[in-house]
């Protein structure tokens, strides 16, 4: 699906602003098929172009294979806006299997991350997102470089290799972190390659250096903020883009801490906006810390939004 074309630089294919969703359980921390439906539907009616499912804010590792190609069944028919199925683990075969099987299910796209605690070689990396893309068909795949989760960067010229010899890789969510390195990747990039920015507090300066979009936690609950960000820097508007970064600072703070690292504050936050997606599975979770979800509604009273 095409992303949406702005007045100024390009958004990316699958738009540009995507959400990383989180995936709703119930109170016994079994999947919820039907909230997982509702909160595709509101992300896309609030600022959301496209949905990640089962990535890191997903709790992608804690799903069974089966519960993860429910959800993609489920979104995949519940809304028009792209589907992107976290596919990626630290097993090559595995990785394949689950991405032939979310072809088969007709999601729009492929993220696939770089394989954690196993730290593979440049080589073996290569050979991981070959063998995913081989399996993902036609459809376009999205590598995911976070070195701060996977214990593996993807280098930059490891990813300008794939980027010419692999049709179907086509983007990269970068949350490596490192601005001086998405300049090079956004400047020097193969022709068509899209370069997503992966935190979302690096939003501005990414889309400063040619970057197409973002890949969000916090437009779970700031999804239009995000797109007047985009929007007025699209269009050459960098003062109304500065003021929209500036309201999405309390967000960016709130969205991951060391006593509630992501997702758990997503989930604190829909909850204190009526929408019910339960509570992270272990190790996230259950247990949330004190005044989360105090700190939630303090957080959306900045952004002039209300709590239920």
């Amino acid at each position: 699906m095409p992303g949406v074309q702005g007045g100024g630089p390009r958004s990316g294919r699958f738009g540009a602003v995507v959400t990383a969703m989180v995936t709703p359980f119930d109170h016994d921390l079994r999947l919820d098929l039907d909230a997982a439906v509702g909160l595709a539907k509101h992300l896309a009616d609030d600022g959301t172009d496209g949905l990640v499912l089962s990535g890191t804010t997903g709790e992608g590792p804690t799903l069974s294979d089966g519960e993860k190609l429910d959800l993609f069944r489920a979104v995949r028919e519940a809304v028009t806006i792209p589907v992107i199925a976290g596919t990626g683990t630290n097993d090559t075969a595995h990785s394949v299997h689950l991405t032939q099987e979310a072809a088969r299910l007709g999601v729009d796209g492929i993220l696939a991350v770089t394989p954690y605690y196993n730290r593979p070689s440049q080589a073996g990396l290569r050979r991981h997102f070959t063998a995913i893309a081989a399996a993902a068909g036609d459809l376009p795949v999205v590598l995911y470089d976070i070195e701060v989760r996977s214990g593996r960067p993807i280098t930059t010229e490891t990813l300008f290799t794939l980027a010419r010899d692999v049709p179907n890789i086509v983007a990269v969510k970068d949350a490596s972190g490192k601005i001086p390195q998405a300049a090079v990747r956004c400047a020097q990039a193969p022709a068509g390659f899209e370069v997503y920015c992966g935190n979302d507090g690096d939003l501005l300066p990414f889309l400063a250096l040619g970057g197409v979009g973002i890949v969000s936690v916090a437009s779970h609950w700031a999804g239009s903020v995000f797109q007047e960000l985009c929007t007025s820097f699209a269009k050459g508007d960098v003062e109304t883009a500065r003021a929209a970064n500036a309201r999405l600072l309390e967000s960016f703070e709130f969205q991951g801490t060391d006593d509630a690292p992501s997702p758990v504050p997503t989930k604190a936050m829909l909850r204190v906006m009526g929408i019910d997606v339960g509570r992270a599975r272990p190790p996230m979770g259950p247990d949330e810390p004190d005044g989360l979800e105090d700190r939630a509604r303090a957080v959306l009273d900045g952004l002039g939004r209300s709590a239920q």
